[in-house]
């Protein structure tokens, strides 16, 4: 299970008026995770938006343990779960400095072929990717 972490400071207009992080922002955090995951493989969201790929997410659950607070450097965990041929799925965790855990994620996504708007297989260069990664 290949892992994929970074660290994000919480920035004050991401809180709500209970000085708590507001919970449609974990939505982002989680987002950030997945795409620098798939930066590290070497594929880039730009990079199949111009190859006509879309990737949009099509199941997104989240469990909050404890409220993330303003100026929390938080650290985000994004781990690959699997990826079947239309279909790739992670999980996330979300850690405060003190290496409680937060909140804890799942994504679904589905590859989407641009011009029909229907699922489609990932990219050959990108299938090679995650064949690599899931062999390896």
């Amino acid at each position: 299970m290949k892992i994929y972490q970074f660290q994000v400071r919480v920035r004050y207009a991401e809180t709500d008026q209970m000085g708590v992080v507001y919970h449609g922002n974990y939505a982002q955090y989680f987002e950030m995770g997945r795409v620098e995951w798939l930066r590290n493989l070497g594929v880039s969201y730009k990079w199949m938006e111009e190859n006509g790929i879309m990737l949009p997410v099509v199941s997104l659950s989240m469990n909050y343990k404890k409220p993330a607070r303003y100026d929390d450097l938080l650290t985000v965990k994004t781990i690959f779960k699997s990826q079947t041929s239309v279909k790739i799925e992670f999980d996330y965790e979300i850690y405060n400095e003190q290496g409680e855990l937060l909140t804890i994620g799942n994504s679904i996504l589905v590859f989407v072929d641009m011009k029909t708007g229907r699922p489609t297989l990932p990219p050959k260069y990108v299938s090679e990717r995650l064949v690599d990664f899931v062999e390896n």
